[in-house]
């Protein structure tokens, strides 16, 4: 049974920091991209961080570069998010999700983990 577990969301001060986990299991792991997207209330899922199957390559969305890093340790089954100078803005539900394509395509999500950026 596929599952990503993500954790470590809660709220934080503007300017502060969070890293985000997501625990894997059920497929190979080591052969999925992974992503992170986010959805703010009223707002449409956007695609904020990616990385390859292997870590060799990561991509950002605009809003986030320069503060997040996402990375990926595939002897964990586990990929990350550090999110550094947070910004009210950056408040959302974090879904982590598994993404693999070849014949057919594979996509996994996990179930959330609310970030609440206030102070």
């Amino acid at each position: 049974q596929v599952q990503l577990v993500e954790s470590g969301g809660g709220l934080v001060q503007p300017g502060g920091s969070l890293r985000l986990s997501c625990a894997a299991s059920g497929f190979i792991f080591s052969t999925y991209a992974m992503n992170w997207y986010r959805q703010a209330p009223g707002k449409e899922r956007e695609l904020v961080a990616g990385i390859t199957s292997t870590g060799g390559s990561d991509n950002y969305a605009d809003f986030v570069k320069g503060r997040f890093t996402i990375s990926r340790d595939n002897a964990k089954n586990t990929v990350y998010l550090q999110m550094n100078s947070l910004k009210v803005e950056d408040t959302a539900v974090y879904y982590c999700n598994a993404r693999r394509i070849n014949i057919w395509t594979y996509n996994y999500w996990g179930q959330g983990t609310q970030v609440t950026v206030s102070s």
